[in-house]
Order: structure tokens, then C-alpha cells, then sequence
């Protein structure tokens, strides 16, 4: 299963990935997690201890294995340098292990608009492809809103992607651009998830104003995730109301996948 979880910064879509990751762990399947985001933070939702966390680095700040990889320095634009670099080592390579959560940080992929052509981008790139292509794991993809960095020739291997909102109309403005973004590529495999929802009312708001959404779940406002990570555990292992409502949307997203 190749899973991508987006939203609009702030609304908890790390934390969604963490408790879907460890979930699919604990249920025996090898997971590779990956922070996609521009400022990870995918390790602490997960509880990696402090010295597992010290080995990790984000591969868009891996100056040299980019040079070498593509034959040109990050931050060149123009030249030559090879669009299609080696990466099939780097998931192993540069991942860390825990709890049966394999997690490798991406960092920022700036290429949605720009048109940019560089060798960072180049590597980014053709390491997504070659992370969507891997047949051996569970893929939870903790993403910043946006699509662009997908691509069309990968869509037909991402099996869902999960868009996280709050019980806001800006929240659901931003479910709307992202389900655009995603139908312009050709990716339609889209469901809604709500979060910080405090009562049935804010449930329902999101039921009846879903921009065509369907809707996964949700998962209740609970001020134990922000405990958690001031803490440094795992939401999982701390916040047993949104273990369970994870829970239950990553069975209920393995059903419709399988």
C-alpha cells in the first residue's frame, strides 16, 4: 500500500501518519515511513528515541551524495547533471529502524510552479518515483499541501491519499485546492480526514461541507497530543482514543485497497 497523507500546515497530518505507521507495524507489515515535509517532525510523532533521531538528515540538505549522484552541485541551475540519479540504496541507506517503522527523511521538494530543473530536484524526484515503485513495505507519506511533487507518471502507484482538515471552511478551502491539484494529474483515489474535531456538531459540519470527499474518519481534539510531544512519546502509545480512531481508518482504508 502506498499511502500519501497531505493537508494544509498545522491540522495534524503528522500525526495521522505516525499513528497509521505504527498501526501497520504493530500489525506485522514492514512500513517505511517518509517526512516529506519542509520541517520534519514525523520522528518525534513517532517516539524515535534521541539517538536514532541524531542520525537522520533530510536528503534535499545531502550536498554531496546530490553531487555525486547527479554530477552537479545543489543550487546549480542549467549545465548537465543526470535526471535520473541512483537512489535504490538510499531508503536502506539513510533510514533509521524502530519499533518496526523504518523512516527516512525527504525534506523540501521545491518544484510545484517553478519549473525549476536542478540537480536537488532531480534527485528528490527520481527517489519519490523509486519509493512508489518498492513492492516490499506499507509507504505512509507525511506530505505539505501539494501534489506537484507526485508527478503523473507515479499517480497510478499511490493507492490513497488522505487529506486532513479541521472543522474550518479555510481547512476544507484547502482540501478543495489539493483534491484540484490531485484530479489535474489524474490522481481521483481521495478521502477526507477530520481532525481536532471537539463535538458530533463539528462532525457533521465536515460531513455536509466535504468538497466531494469521501469521508475516512475522525480524530477528536485531545490536548494529550500536545503532552505527548512535550514528553517525547509517541502519540500512539499515549493518546489511546486517537490509536483507536487510526486504527479504524487504516483497517477500513486496507479493506478498500485490497
Amino acid at each position: 500500500m502506498k499511502i500519501a497523507i497531505t493537508g494544509k500546515g498545522g491540522v495534524g497530518k503528522t500525526t495521522l501518519a505516525a499513528l497509521m505507521a505504527q498501526y501497520y507495524a504493530d500489525t506485522g507489515m514492514p512500513v517505511l515511513a517518509v517526512d516529506a515535509d519542509p520541517a520534519p517532525c514525523l520522528a518525534g510523532a513517532l517516539g524515535f528515541p534521541a539517538e536514532l533521531r541524531q542520525r537522520l538528515r533530510p536528503i534535499s540538505e545531502m550536498d554531496e551524495l546530490i553531487e555525486e549522484r547527479t554530477g552537479a552541485k545543489p543550487g546549480s541551475i542549467g549545465g548537465f547533471f543526470t535526471i535520473n540519479p541512483r537512489v535504490d540504496d538510499i531508503p536502506e541507506r539513510f533510514s533509521v529502524l524502530h519499533r518496526g517503522v523504518r523512516l527516512l527523511e525527504m525534506g523540501a521538494v521545491d518544484t510545484g510552479g517553478t519549473g525549476c530543473i536542478c540537480p536537488e530536484s532531480a534527485m528528490l524526484k527520481t527517489l519519490f518515483t523509486h519509493l512508489l515503485f518498492r513492492k516490499e513495505e506499507v509507504l505512509i507519506l507525511d506530505m505539505y499541501a501539494g501534489v506537484e511533487h507526485l508527478g503523473r507518471a507515479t499517480v497510478d502507484f499511490v493507492d490513497a491519499m488522505l487529506v486532513v482538515v479541521e472543522p474550518t471552511r479555510r481547512s476544507l478551502g484547502t482540501a478543495a485546492q489539493i483534491k484540484k491539484l490531485a484530479n489535474d494529474i489524474g490522481l481521483q483515489r481521495l478521502w477526507l480526514v477530520g481532525n481536532k474535531v471537539r463535538n458530533q456538531e463539528e462532525k457533521k459540519f465536515l460531513e455536509d461541507n466535504t468538497p466531494s470527499l469521501p469521508v475516512l474518519g475522525v480524530m477528536y481534539a485531545n490536548l494529550a497530543v500536545q503532552e505527548a510531544d512535550r514528553l517525547g512519546i509517541a502519540v500512539y502509545d499515549y493518546v489511546p482514543d486517537l490509536k483507536e480512531a487510526a486504527a479504524q481508518m487504516a483497517k477500513k482504508l486496507k479493506e478498500i485497497i485490497q
